[in-house]
């Protein structure tokens, strides 16, 4: 295409770089390259891999979504891996969509999607790539707006600076009316576009609306109505998730007291079984995949899963297509549910206790007891794994020696369970430290230090007794980081500047993490990074309060009373428990009081 990167400079790139299937483009299912001056161009920009990014499904929806727009066209972008990003820089080569090969800058809009803290500089490097300057204050009128979207969009603050605008909410209902607002004003100047967005219910503008405007989060009431995608973009190469997917319902209703995603994602909506099955029988009809995932934040929760896989059974034995559910709970269920999957009969199961005790499991509010635990090792077993992963959390608040040790209680219950059962039982335990977030009963809550974190994993590894126990925890300084951004504000904007320009790439990668240049960054604008780590003021102001995720404040600091109490908030499907979503909307789907 006209303005592209042409093939001679291409094809030099890519033989001096590994994968460099990540940057050619081309896969079934992406394209055609809408033609018309009028067209409203959108590159969509993934802050981290190609192998990450065409994992994300918001991204496979946002993509069909905005092409069957008439007046609107998406592309993609990927961040370049170091050594494609060094080549680009010594050819002079400036960051290009796979669809086209059309450089960034002369897009209408760049999409990035907020989907993880430590993600943040990756988003610099796209946009030096691609010659747009960083701040939205210092973008002149031939520069695209930068939009963003995803979880972190709830909390933008700390990368505020540099984007033009946040869609505060489900894509599905937001992009049309975006896209939509731009197509009218093509042509027209930033300042009036930035204004018509600002005018959208769900669309903060930070140089409009600073921190004062209330923005509420926009949702997608009734999922079978809504769009939904029946073709996805089949990669090159392999990704992490390498599959055709569904998401079945949005939203949670257990409650997890850590969990972001729960709250923010409320209240629960789901898709019947006929509408999942339809569009899943398009999805592999279309792409060819042979494996299937149906996806949310707790799939065995799905009301109508037995009736899908009744209603599937015979396609996916005809094509010997495995089915895949992400998350499974704790629990005997669980496991016999997966005994019916031949996708996870190889292998082993992954379940998230998240703590080692029953005390502080009813503190976060996880809804797992001993008794579940317990029948989810042994059925795990009696059907046959030979092995079984366990999700923990350290640093929770109220924690204690007690609790962690708890940790490797369980590993050594796997451990007798297997032998039990006459199963090899190897268990591989992985403890993260725990980041409070914003708009969670412990958004107000201390984080602990780098040193208490590496204190409590290395006790726990020196307690490790089985050979048939292996057990990691996540980097302490990656998880300092992550809970600086989380709950952090725009004045954070300067130090992310400052250690990309000191070399700071794909922090989320342990290979390029390097903590000592963020430390220097924080120094040199005389800023104490642990002071976003420490503990909250009940009645301080936060820099997200701005944002209105749907449920109310007060709720939040009610469940944090209980969280200290150790007490238990009931499944929301078991009655009403006034989060401040029914009433707002009749679209709640927990239950009645």
């Amino acid at each position: 295409m006209s303005g592209g990167i042409d093939e001679e400079r291409m094809r030099v790139l890519l033989s001096s770089v590994k994968h460099p299937s990540r940057y050619i483009g081309g896969e079934w299912g992406s394209g055609p390259v809408k033609e018309g001056r009028d067209i409203v161009r959108v590159c969509y920009a993934f802050p981290d891999v190609y192998e990450v990014g065409m994992s994300y499904l918001g991204f496979q929806i946002l993509y069909p979504l905005t092409k069957s727009l008439p007046y609107a066209d998406a592309e993609r972008v990927y961040t370049p891996w170091p050594d494609m990003e060094e080549a680009m820089r010594g050819s002079g080569t400036p960051l290009w969509s796979l669809e086209s090969r059309r450089p960034l800058r002369d897009f209408d809009a760049v999409g990035v999607t907020l989907q993880y803290e430590l993600s943040c500089t990756n988003i610099l490097t796209i946009l030096d790539l691609s010659g747009i300057h960083f701040r939205s204050a210092d973008r002149g009128e031939e520069e695209p707006l930068l939009l963003a979207g995803g979880i972190g969009a709830l909390s933008p603050e700390p990368v505020a600076p540099f984007f033009d605008a946040f869609m505060a909410g489900d894509g599905e209902a937001l992009i049309p009316e975006v896209l939509s607002r731009l197509h009218e004003l093509k042509g027209a100047k930033r300042a009036e576009k930035l204004s018509a967005l600002a005018a959208i219910e769900g669309v903060y503008v930070p140089a409009i609306h600073g921190t004062n405007k209330r923005i509420r989060r926009r949702i997608v009431e009734n999922l079978d109505d809504a769009f939904y995608h029946t073709t996805m973009i089949v990669p090159n190469t392999a990704i992490v998730h390498d599959r055709a997917a569904v998401q079945v319902f949005k939203g949670c209703t257990r409650g997890c007291r850590f969990c972001q995603a729960g709250v923010i994602d409320r209240p629960l909506r789901e898709r019947s079984a006929e509408s999942v099955c339809r569009q899943l029988e398009a999805l592999l009809e279309s792409t060819g995949w042979e494996e299937a995932g149906l996806l949310s934040l707790a799939t065995c929760d799905w009301k109508g899963l037995p009736e899908a896989m009744e209603k599937l059974a015979p396609m996916l034995a005809e094509y010997k297509i495995k089915l895949s559910l992400p998350s499974l709970r704790v629990d005997a269920f669980s496991v016999d549910l997966a005994s019916r999957l031949e996708s996870l009969r190889k292998g082993g199961l992954t379940f998230a206790p998240e703590a080692g005790t029953q005390r502080l499991r009813d503190v976060i509010n996880k809804g797992v007891t001993e008794e579940d635990i317990e029948a989810a090792l042994e059925a795990t077993f009696a059907h046959g794994w030979e092995r079984v992963k366990l999700y923990f959390m350290m640093g929770l608040p109220t924690e204690t020696e007690e609790d962690l040790a708890g940790i490797l209680e369980i590993c050594g219950r796997a451990v007798t369970a297997a032998k039990r059962h006459k199963r090899r039982g190897d268990v591989n335990a992985s403890v993260a430290g725990f980041v409070p977030k914003a708009h969670t009963p412990f958004q107000w809550e201390k984080q602990a230090s780098i040193e208490e974190l590496r204190e409590r994993g290395r006790w726990l590894k020196s307690k490790v007794r089985s050979r048939k126990v292996s057990l990691s925890y996540h980097e302490p300084e990656q998880t300092f980081l992550e809970g600086v951004f989380a709950r952090g504000d725009s004045a954070l904007a300067p130090a992310i500047e400052r250690a990309w320009l000191a070399g700071e790439r794909f922090d989320g990668w342990s290979e390029y993490f390097n903590f000592g240049r963020w430390m220097k960054a924080f120094e040199e604008l005389g800023m104490d990074a642990a002071s976003y780590t420490a503990e909250r003021a009940l009645g301080a102001a936060l820099p997200w309060d701005h944002i209105d995720c749907g449920v109310d404040k007060e709720y939040l600091l009610l469940e944090r009373e209980r969280a200290y109490r150790a007490e238990v908030t009931r499944d929301c499907r078991g009655g009403c428990n006034g989060c401040g979503w029914q009433g707002r909307a009749e679209v709640c789907g927990g239950g009645e009081n």
